[in-house]
């Protein structure tokens, strides 16, 4: 099941979880020492990123380390880029009307 990336990083524990790998890969164990919660719990967390395709993971020995996706992150950015665009625009207006009823003033 591919699950909704932005659902995916709504939890704030997930955003951490993305964050930690934005650095370095890890294993679940040395992500959840960065959490109060159990391995098990971060383990669903992967799973459900894992799910969204922002992770890989990499077999090494016995260990498996989880990866960030940063062409999925692009995604995002992309989507984010069209509001940060209209709220920019946005304040442009505030700021043309805000110099008007300035000079309204005077």
């Amino acid at each position: 099941m591919r699950r909704d990336i932005f659902q995916a990083i709504a939890d704030p524990t997930r955003r951490a979880i993305v964050m930690l790998l934005a650095v370095q890969a890890m294993t679940p164990n040395a992500m959840a020492e960065h959490f109060e919660t159990s391995r098990q719990a971060v383990s669903k967390h992967i799973r459900i990123l894992m799910e969204c395709d922002l992770l890989d993971q990499k077999q090494q020995g016995r260990e498996i380390q989880y990866h960030l996706r940063s062409d999925k992150m692009r995604e995002i950015e992309n989507w984010l880029e069209q509001f940060k665009v209209l709220m920019g625009r946005r304040f442009d207006q505030l700021d043309e009307v805000l110099t008007k009823l300035k000079a309204r003033k005077r």
